[in-house]
């Protein structure tokens, strides 16, 4: 009888099919799924051009919280580079304020600026931008400009304001880099092909509109801190939304 019950098992056993086992002999086994490799960081390639120090930073600290800030123009330690004869200039404050902000733009040698613009005060914290077309002016090339942002703490007394600024000039584009910006599509390679070229204020002005047309973007929004980590401005990206 064991004999006879151990056959009839046996036979039951090679009829079930596969599926019964937990193997399904339509499909092949499961091949693994090549990982998506993170996107390239924009990589910054400051110009070879012997500049002097072009960043001042500003701060200052009250005798309360409330009354101290934190004020940081977004540009490299050098002489920034720009393409375009009306770029964008950005900088970051660390919080909302009522009190005015002034950008200035003059020549570095210059007695009348080109620029003076009065902005009420943020209403948050973190990076603000002014472009120069909207302002109706425009950079003469191969000009060197220094430009500030001020927060006026107190218009009686003007030794108070919090002062940060940068120097800025417009070159001619190498001949490749038009034929480079066609070939890369996206904002982060258009990003990337300026920042390799040198020019700071277009790679930043690239990407920094790019998150204005799509804030919820985490992607672009970790490519700009990583632009300006490169520069020593980690500390303007605390805002950002990277997670």
């Amino acid at each position: 009888m064991n004999i006879y019950l151990s056959i009839v098992t046996v036979a039951i056993m090679a009829a079930l099919p596969l599926s019964a086992w937990g193997a399904d002999s339509s499909k092949t086994p499961d091949k693994a799924q090549p990982v998506a490799s993170a996107p390239a960081k924009v990589l910054y390639k400051p110009p070879l051009r012997g500049t002097p120090a072009g960043r001042v930073g500003g701060g200052t600290r009250g005798a309360t919280e409330r009354e101290s800030f934190s004020l940081l123009v977004l540009t490299p330690d050098h002489i920034g580079y720009t393409v375009k004869e009306q770029p964008c200039l950005y900088w970051f404050i660390s919080k909302p304020t009522t009190h005015d902000v002034e950008v200035t733009v003059i020549q570095r040698n210059g007695v009348k600026p080109l620029l003076e613009k009065v902005l009420k005060g943020p209403e948050k914290g973190g990076i603000q931008s002014v472009c120069l077309a909207d302002q109706g002016v425009a950079l003469a090339k191969n000009t060197q400009y220094k430009w500030f942002v001020t927060l006026v703490t107190d218009a009686e007394q003007r030794s108070k304001d919090i002062l940060a600024g940068g120097i800025i000039a417009m070159l001619d584009p190498p001949a490749a880099l038009p034929a480079k910006l066609k070939a890369d599509t996206g904002a982060v390679a258009t990003t990337n092909v300026y920042a390799e070229e040198g020019f700071w204020y277009d790679a930043l002005e690239t990407i920094s509109k790019s998150i204005a047309a799509a804030p919820e973007n985490i992607e672009l929004r970790r490519q700009r801190a990583a632009l300006l980590e490169q520069v020593g401005l980690a500390e303007t990206t605390k805002f950002e939304k990277l997670q």
